[in-house]
């Protein structure tokens, strides 16, 4: 049995400003840094054995905010755990966007990460994930362009609801596949008028 804790890491002023991150590496605003600790808070009370991070600022801030409130120690940092690539598309706003490429611009190949090589490198983390921390409950604390589709995978349908800053998101495995325990989970943001 593996259980997997999939969380986004916490708001950037990039986040506020609309602006495209990809594998631009960003810092936590401070209400991302709030989001972390009152997520850190609520994950106190459960058992978890430790915490992946991307090697990305803002995950890395979210998973060291989480290490040190909850005593789950920082297992490391991965590469494979980073955004999705977004080529010519990063550090724009939705406004540049159209501006520069036209309404079109989702239909243009402006170098943005292919499904398949995202979960080539999903994939690869999971052997060793797998190989490392068999029985385990593992926080893995990555970006919302990455968990998605990974999330899709697992649950074999389109996540169509867009993934919350320092969301929770539980996928187990059973004997009979994996199991999603909690998708989206932003209870702990309840006192920032957030929580859903």
């Amino acid at each position: 049995m593996l259980t997997l804790g999939f969380i986004r890491h916490g708001t950037t002023e990039w986040n506020l400003a609309g602006r495209m991150q990809g594998q631009m590496d960003t810092p936590l605003a401070e209400v991302g840094r709030v989001q972390a600790e009152l997520l850190a808070k609520r994950l106190a009370g459960e058992a978890w054995d430790g915490v992946i991070a991307s090697d990305l600022l803002r995950a890395k801030e979210t998973a060291l905010t989480i290490s040190r409130l909850t005593g789950a120690p920082l297992l490391g940092l991965d590469v494979r755990l980073r955004e999705r690539a977004f080529g010519e598309l990063e550090g724009t706003t939705l406004q540049e966007r159209t501006d520069r490429w036209g309404e079109g611009w989702r239909d243009l190949d402006l170098g943005v990460e292919s499904d398949e090589k995202l979960l080539a490198r999903w994939a690869s983390f999971l052997v060793d994930v797998d190989r490392e921390h068999q029985g385990k409950r593992i926080l893995l604390v990555s970006h919302g362009g990455y968990i998605a589709p990974v999330l899709a995978q697992f649950i074999g349908r389109k996540i169509e609801e867009h993934l919350s800053n320092t969301s929770l998101t539980v996928m187990e495995r059973t004997p009979g596949g994996w199991q999603c325990r909690l998708l989206n989970c932003t209870v702990h943001l309840a006192e920032l008028g957030q929580g859903a």
